[in-house]
C-alpha cells in the first residue's frame, strides 16, 4: 500500500509528497504517547456517551464494568479487535461503541481505536460534532495509507479512523485492503472496536469477523426481534459472540440514584445493560 497521504478538499490537506513518517515526525499537535493529530469534540447532549457526561449514572457505570470484563478477557483471551455490530440499524450500536471507546481509552491513558467501518451509513463525526474529514473510504479508493486519516478525539481519549464519505456499490470491507489495514493498527493500538454495518448485509459482517477477535451483538429492549437475534448469532457464529448489549433499558437509573443519592439529569433515562461470556 502507497504510504502517502491522500489528497483531500478539506482543512486537513496536506502535501501530496508527504509520507506518513515525514507527517508523523512533522506534527505540532502530537498525542503524548501516539503522535497523531487532535480533533476536539464538543461532546453535543444527544451522543449520549454519558460516560463522559453523564460518569456517575448507571449506564456509565455499566460501561466501566464491560471495560474491567473486556481487560480481563484480553489477558485470557488474548483478545485485541472486537467487532460491534447489531441485528438491525437502529438498535444503537453506534453509540454503545462510542461509549465504550470512551471507557476503554480510560482518559486517554490506553491506546484505543474506534474504526468505523460502516461505510454505508457513517454516523460517528456527526455524533461527535465534528467536521468530517477523509477516511476508509477515501484511502481505499486513492490506495493510500489510512493510518494518516486517524485523529485523537478529544477529551474522550479514544483515537478514531473514519468511514469517509458514503458509499453504496462495491464496499471496500470485501476486499484484502480490510485485512491489511486490521493487521497494521494492530501493532500501535491495546485494543480495536470496529463499528460495523448491522449484520445485513453480511458479507460485510463476514469480511470483518475474519480481522477480528470476536464481536458484541448490541440489541435494542423492546424493539430488537428475538428472531433477528438468533439470526444474527447463527449468522455470525455463537463461538465468536462474545456477549449481548441490551440497549434502551428504562428505569434502572432510579434504583440506581435511590442507593448513591444522585440525582440523575432529565435526559438519558435510558441505559444499557450487558452480559458477556
Amino acid at each position: 500500500m502507497p504510504n502517502r497521504f491522500f489528497k483531500a478538499e478539506t482543512e486537513h490537506d496536506i502535501g501530496p509528497s508527504s509520507t506518513a513518517d515525514e507527517f508523523l515526525k512533522g506534527l505540532e499537535r502530537a498525542d503524548i504517547n501516539l503522535p497523531f493529530p487532535v480533533e476536539t469534540s464538543p461532546v453535543p447532549p444527544d451522543s449520549h456517551i454519558v460516560v463522559h457526561s453523564d460518569p456517575r449514572s448507571a449506564g456509565a457505570d455499566r460501561f466501566r464494568l464491560v471495560q474491567m470484563r473486556l481487560k480481563h478477557l484480553q489477558a485470557s483471551k488474548k483478545l485485541k479487535t472486537l467487532l460491534v455490530t447489531s441485528p438491525l440499524p437502529g438498535d444503537g450500536k453506534s453509540t454503545v461503541a462510542l461509549n465504550l471507546a470512551t471507557a476503554m481509552s480510560e482518559k486517554g491513558k490506553r491506546p484505543v481505536l474506534l474504526l468505523e467501518a460502516d461505510v454505508y451509513r457513517p454516523s460517528l463525526s456527526t455524533k461527535l460534532g465534528l467536521k468530517p474529514w477523509p477516511g476508509l473510504t477515501e484511502c481505499f479508493e486513492s490506495k493510500n495509507d489510512p493510518m494518516l486519516a486517524i485523529r485523537r478525539i478529544d477529551p474522550l481519549g479514544f483515537y478514531f479512523l473514519p468511514a469517509g464519505h458514503p458509499t453504496e456499490g462495491g464496499s471496500l470491507l470485501q476486499f484484502a485492503f480490510t485485512s491489511h489495514l486490521v493487521e497494521g493498527l494492530a501493532a500501535t493500538f491495546k485494543w480495536i472496536l470496529i463499528d460495523a454495518p448491522p449484520t445485513t448485509p453480511m458479507a460485510e459482517i463476514l469480511a470483518l469477523k475474519t480481522q477480528s477477535d470476536a464481536t458484541l451483538l448490541v440489541a435494542r429492549a423492546g424493539k430488537t426481534p428475538r428472531e433477528a437475534i438468533e439470526e444474527a448469532t447463527q449468522n455470525i457464529g455463537r463461538d465468536h459472540i462474545l456477549g449481548i448489549i441490551l440497549n434502551g433499558v428504562e428505569g434502572i437509573d432510579a434504583y440506581y440514584s435511590k442507593y448513591y443519592g444522585y440525582v440523575q439529569p432529565k435526559h438519558g433515562a435510558k441505559r444499557s445493560w450487558f452480559s458477556l461470556k
